[in-house]
């Protein structure tokens, strides 16, 4: 007889912990839940308190079956699941499905995976908290009713086989109003001056940079401005010094950590949590998925040790910092290294790169303040009234920004500046002056990073739910893409002043542009406006936010959880039944104008088939699909003319016909009787001969089942199959999903479709 049965989650962290606890423990992994809610039925009982019906899915019935086996030959059961709502259901789904009896089985949590935390939990085993069950219960049942009655509405009045979500509706509201705001932002221009100033008393070759505290409206004024310049004598009026701190950033929760890694690493929201995952599951940082910021006695002693050792006592101050979020549930620490010591690990890359990310951010916190001198200089002149301003930061004692500084949303400037000794009523020397043409710029499209920012704002989900939220919204549904913005190419036209004379030069602004933005399709915008017109309280932030504090009240046992499913069904389902039987459809269409070759009408449309331009009527109309990116909403005549140029015939290779055209996949090339995709930015519409002739030619030489990408110190490995390109790894294959082009996806990118799907099942396709 086995004495002791452990049951994790994963087999990686099974692995991890069987090494701890030796021969007198078996430790198996249940792969996740082990049972659901069935996938094609409601499977809840609205008439009796809304109770699931959970049942074993067929990839997991040999999985339960062996830890049957397992738990009957074991004297005690111990159910070591995550310690956050969804592990805690997963140990009470083990305990209902296996037939556990609670006198041999034991409950046991803890946030790191180390020798001392797994032994700790053992001697301090609990029962499972049905309040976190229940939470969990709330939320998967309040989602499942919201997708399950919404669903088949937008099937009716949309299109099929879309969807709505409680969170990920109201998401997808955040990006589709934010393009809304941009939409409707009217750019206004001004003029920017900046002049260089070489200080009197300074050496020669010395320089400073200054910015004119009046912004013009247009040329005429800039330059009435810089004329009025021309020999005027300029001199400091004040010089303002004041000394400031910074102070280092709380160490990681799971959202600050999803926003860091985006923009320091480039890591999406979906790959952050993967990497987590494994860091967490191997050992080597505390639990990922947390909304405190808080870290344990341990950890503020080996930073406090570690620091002295390694930069001084007077970089050290310990600091607890108090957690902000409410309602925080998840776990009791912040996101950790488990051993301060270990600067380095072993692994890939990436997971390098995160825990290095994660290691510097928590010593970091337990690091001395910096100290800054900030200085403001106003430099006026003999001819106006303007003042230049000159604003400079010296770091007198650099504290943590020895070791990590957090990176922002916004561009910044240089930080540091370093000016020489000036004084008040010292002369500047002009040495040149601009005046540059700038536009006011509109609200910056979501980043994954600012969309989780926004979400724990608006305390909508939870740490946990961030990742599959926005991975739905990409990748499921098709209702955003992740791509980049070119922006608006204006032709400006700058001043340039040098020795007196001022003269005017050409040049391209671009406005607008944005790289990594979460864009909405056309059909994400339907779907919203479709949710916010007859099912407004769903998609209100308030709302939405006032459930999560609702699930909070159920894991504290202060609601009953069918309770609150009970006050919120009734109400939703009598409008639900309401909008199936009304007679209102959304149909968006919008007149762009007329052919100027032909006179013939133009409208933007929404079909079966998506976004498309019309042109004429009756039999003769011709049709055209929209871009990705493009929007029935902010399309213009020219770009609409623009898609009937195609398909395109480009010339002949080999006495063959050479046509660029768009399918629903992307723009591709027609030669004879093969279809051949363009590679990603080639424009069909401007794409030349050669460049046609060189995508033929390359295809031809790449049999099916080439290797298409490698990439060194990793097995992935991108190849061109029978049925369209897809990514091995481990034995496995994943599909690539439709529209990219496999050819350009970077290893990173490889990752992040792996980390969010399943390996294609070869059995069930050949069947």
């Amino acid at each position: 007889m086995e004495e002791n049965l452990v049951i994790v989650e994963s087999p990686a962290k099974a692995g991890t912990i069987q090494k701890f606890l030796g021969k007198d423990y078996v430790v198996k992994s249940s792969f996740g839940h082990i049972r659901d809610l069935h996938d094609n039925s409601l499977s809840i009982d609205v008439e009796h308190g809304f109770k699931p019906e959970y049942e074993i899915p067929a990839d997991k019935k040999k999985v339960v079956a062996d830890l049957k086996k397992a738990a009957k030959a074991a004297g005690t059961v111990w159910l070591a699941s995550d310690e956050d709502r969804e592990g805690e259901a997963i140990s009470w789904h083990l305990y209902e499905t296996l037939g556990l009896k609670k006198e041999n089985t034991r409950r046991i949590v803890f946030h790191e995976i180390t020798k001392n935390a797994i032994l700790h939990a053992i001697e301090n085993p609990r029962d499972i908290d049905m309040n976190l069950v229940d939470a969990q219960q709330a939320r998967r049942v309040l989602d499942r009713l919201v997708g399950f009655e919404l669903s088949p509405i937008l099937w009716k009045k949309i299109q099929p086989k879309l969807s709505a979500g409680r969170v990920q509706s109201v998401a997808l509201r955040l990006i589709v109003d934010r393009e809304r705001e941009i939409m409707n932002f009217r750019k206004e221009q001004y003029y920017r001056v900046e002049a260089a100033f070489h200080p009197a008393s300074a050496p020669a070759g010395i320089q400073v940079k200054a910015v004119l505290d009046t912004k013009f409206p247009d040329i005429d004024a800039a330059e009435e401005f810089l004329h009025r310049c021309s020999g005027a004598v300029f001199s400091i009026r004040s010089i303002d010094k004041k000394e400031g701190v910074r102070f280092p950033a709380a160490p990681f929760t799971t959202s600050s950590l999803q926003q860091e890694a985006a923009r320091k690493l480039r890591f999406s929201v979906s790959q952050t949590m993967g990497i987590a995952q494994k860091l967490y599951e191997a050992g080597y940082i505390t639990y990922m998925r947390t909304d405190s910021t808080n870290l344990s006695t341990l950890a503020l002693n080996t930073s406090k040790k570690y620091i002295c050792e390694n930069f001084g006592e007077e970089y050290s101050r310990t600091r607890q910092y108090k957690t902000k979020a409410k309602g925080a549930q998840e776990a009791h620490e912040a996101i950790r290294p488990t051993y301060i010591e270990h600067t380095e690990i072993p692994g890939t890359p990436q997971e390098k790169k995160l825990y290095d990310l994660i290691w510097k951010r928590t010593v970091a916190s337990q690091m001395a303040d910096a100290k800054v001198m900030k200085t403001d200089i106003k430099v006026g002149h003999d001819k106006g009234a303007e003042l230049f301003s000159i604003q400079a930061t010296e770091v007198l004692f650099d504290g943590f920004l020895k070791l990590y500084m957090e990176s922002t949303d916004e561009p910044q400037e240089d930080d540091e500046i370093l000016l020489p000794e000036l004084s008040t009523g010292e002369v500047m020397e002009e040495q040149g002056m601009t005046a540059e043409c700038k536009f006011t710029a509109p609200p910056m499209r979501y980043s994954e990073a600012t969309l989780v920012k926004k979400l724990e704002e608006l305390g909508i989900g939870r740490p946990s739910t961030y990742a599959p939220t926005i991975s739905t919204l990409t990748k499921g549904r098709g209702y955003i893409i992740k791509g980049d913005k070119e922006g608006e190419k204006i032709q400006v036209t700058n001043l340039v002043m040098k020795d007196g004379t001022v003269s005017r030069v050409r040049k391209t602004e671009t406005v607008g542009a944005g790289k990594g933005r979460l864009l909405p399709q056309e059909i994400g915008m339907i779907v919203t406006d479709y949710l916010v017109d007859n099912f407004s309280r769903i998609l209100d932030y308030g709302f939405t936010a006032d459930v999560e504090k609702d699930f909070d009240k159920v894991a504290e046992g202060k609601m009953p959880w069918n309770e609150l499913i009970a006050s919120f069904y009734s109400p939703f389902h009598d409008r639900v039944e309401k909008v199936l039987n009304d007679h209102q459809y959304s149909h968006v269409s919008r007149e762009l104008g007329t052919d100027p070759k032909d006179g013939k009408p133009i409208v933007a449309k929404y079909g079966q088939y998506g976004p498309y331009v019309q042109k004429g009527e009756g039999e003769d109309r011709q049709f055209a699909s929209l871009a990705p990116g493009q929007l029935i909403e902010s399309i213009t005549l020219e770009d609409a003319l623009k898609l009937f140029e195609l398909p395109r015939t480009v010339g002949e290779y080999n006495g063959v016909s050479i046509v660029c055209t768009k399918g629903r996949f992307g723009p591709y090339i027609k030669y004879g009787d093969r279809n051949i995709s363009l590679p990603r930015g080639a424009d069909p519409i401007s794409i030349d001969l050669d460049s046609c002739i060189k995508v033929i030619e390359e295809s031809a030489t790449r049999k099916a089942g080439a290797v298409i990408s490698n990439f060194e110190q990793s097995d992935i490995q991108v190849i061109d199959g029978n049925y369209g390109a897809y990514i091995k790894h481990a034995g496995q294959n994943y599909r690539i999903p439709k529209g990219t082009d496999a050819a350009a996806l970077t290893e990173e990118a490889c990752k992040e479709i792996i980390s969010s799907s399943k390996p294609t099942n070869r059995r069930a396709r050949r069947k």
